[in-house]
């Protein structure tokens, strides 16, 4: 998986030509034991300070203390190179960048044991293209935020605005929405609601799912279509899936969308009314043979 690096310390340098850029050689030992034995005192009073008995919480005591203990071991962290030098950030393809950034909260240089997992992953989760996140850190200076974005269903026109919407209806954004302009376009209310069982069963009848440009939610019970000719569909409240198939096969066996055709209506179970744009009427039985 491949992972984008987010911030770092400093511009990463080119790669020469056949040869990986590398860190210098590690010291010796003398050079690394006693910073790595710091740092594993460090993460030790983390551990003992979290881990230690409940009953010293009871106590009252213990909360100055530990607040104390914690600025003391964060401040001790960084001093011996426990800072944020890299952020790498997983899964981004809509979300702005400056956004998640922004909600991070963190800069480079920063203690890396100064923040909380959990409230950082909450503010990463309150951004409208974010499904979920996870943040963690990887000692010494590593931080990895691994985000699923929303899955952008429709757009929804409210009022002459539209807006982009995920599924259940989750509104994302309306701004800069041109790179969504082939989504189905949904009016109503409630809309947003339905949008997803909308889209499940129009998928059913993939080669006139491609028709659809819109559909607009009537009286919060059903939907009325707009297809690519033009001509507008009125599906019924109850047996949608059905008289959705019956609109395909008749499309296929008879070629009816290629007609003169104003409306559709779906909503008797046994039959569609045809009305042209002539404004004649023409009632077909479900099992009639005849074209138009």
């Amino acid at each position: 998986m491949r992972w984008m690096n987010f911030l770092s310390e400093e511009p990463r340098k080119k790669k020469t030509a056949g040869h990986a850029f590398r860190r210098k050689g590690a010291p010796g030992w003398s050079g690394w034991i006693m910073p790595s034995l710091r740092i594993t005192a460090v993460v030790g009073v983390f551990a003992v300070a979290l881990g230690g008995p409940t009953w010293l919480w009871r106590s009252g005591w213990v909360a100055d203390s530990w607040r104390a203990a914690q600025i003391s071991a964060v401040s001790v962290s960084a001093d011996i190179g426990l800072t944020v030098k890299e952020v790498l950030l997983e899964g981004r393809t809509h979300a702005p960048r400056a956004g998640v950034l922004k909600a991070l909260g963190l800069k480079i240089g920063d203690p890396i044991m100064g923040f909380d997992l959990a409230l950082v992953r909450d503010r990463i989760e309150a951004l409208p293209w974010i499904q979920s996140a996870a943040v963690e850190r990887r000692l010494p200076g590593v931080v990895r935020v691994r985000i699923v974005e929303r899955d952008p269903i429709a757009l929804w026109q409210r009022n002459g605005v539209l807006s982009l919407i995920g599924r259940n209806g989750v509104p994302i954004t309306n701004q800069k929405l041109g790179r969504f302009r082939d989504l189905l376009v949904i009016v109503g209310k409630d809309a947003p609601r339905h949008a997803t069982n909308l889209l499940v069963m129009l998928a059913s009848e993939p080669g006139l799912r491609k028709r659809v440009r819109a559909a607009v939610r009537v009286g919060a019970r059903r939907w009325n279509l707009r297809l690519d000719n033009g001509i507008d569909v009125r599906l019924p409240e109850n047996e949608v899936a059905a008289a959705w198939a019956r609109l395909a096969d008749l499309d296929r066996r008879h070629g009816l969308l290629g007609n003169d055709i104003d409306t559709i209506d779906l909503r008797i179970p046994d039959r569609l009314i045809v009305r042209t744009k002539n404004d004649r009427p023409i009632k077909i039985l479900a099992g009639d043979k005849r074209t138009l």
